[in-house]
């Protein structure tokens, strides 16, 4: 079909000049929007974003900083030195999990304050530290966790995004800055080898008159012992 022509009204004298009638502008709609949405988002945690999960992304972030800003941390106890602790692992039985660690680690120590890093791969007791303190009433069961100043922060997705608004630098202040080196008696690994049993996790009881091997007391699962050195308290 022709466009259909109009004559413009124009001064006398002048020369008319037709003009094509324009269809006016159509208001947008929601399929203009989604057009960003649909663009490839950049990988977090090792996962792409859909739309759905950007927004729900979003109100979470909300929700999260709205409860934060209603109930601020309990300011550390003048004798208690404000800490970061981490309960992760570092085995890659499950990907994700492992891959949740790596990026929590990598974004608090971005922050250059000290970490307590509990590894539970390293001492099943980490596990059992962790269960008691948030496992039986939040139903826990992931890692990474996360706790400030004795306050549970939560897992890879909190963190997350306390770190993309900047939250996240105003509840590590307090925090004691990183130490320069790593310890001398473990190297940075935070264990040793058991010095009672040299690591085997078994210990020879002479009592009775046979010799009987039995568990060595003195150390975990793993025959190590937590660094003298660095060892730091066990509560949170």
């Amino acid at each position: 079909m022709w466009t259909s022509w109009e004559k413009i009204k124009v001064p006398r004298g002048a020369t008319a000049i037709a003009s094509p009638r324009l269809p006016s502008p159509k208001p947008s709609s929601l399929k203009d929007v989604r057009g960003p949405l649909d663009e490839p988002s950049s990988p977090s945690i090792a996962r792409r974003l859909s739309p759905k999960a950007v927004l729900h992304c979003v109100r979470s972030a909300s929700s999260v900083l709205r409860s934060w800003r209603s109930s601020p941390p309990p300011p550390p106890s003048p004798r208690a030195e404000k800490r970061i602790v981490l309960y992760f692992t570092s085995l890659r039985v499950v990907r994700k999990t492992f891959e949740d660690c790596r990026f929590v680690r990598s974004i608090l120590r971005g922050h250059r304050v000290a970490v307590d890093e509990r590894d539970v791969s390293m001492d099943a007791g980490f596990l059992g530290e962790l269960d008691r303190n948030v496992g039986r009433r939040r139903g826990v069961t992931t890692l990474p966790q996360v706790f400030i100043g004795g306050r549970h922060v939560g897992g890879a997705d909190e963190i997350l995004q306390l770190h993309e608004t900047g939250e996240l630098r105003r509840y590590v202040e307090g925090v004691a800055p990183v130490p320069a080196g790593s310890c001398d008696g473990c190297g940075g690994v935070r264990f040793v080898i058991c010095a009672t049993c040299g690591g085997s996790h078994k210990c020879c009881s002479h009592k009775g008159g046979a010799g009987v091997f039995r568990s060595c007391p003195a150390c975990n699962e793993n025959g190590l012992v937590r660094c003298p050195h660095c060892r730091t308290s066990p509560a949170i």
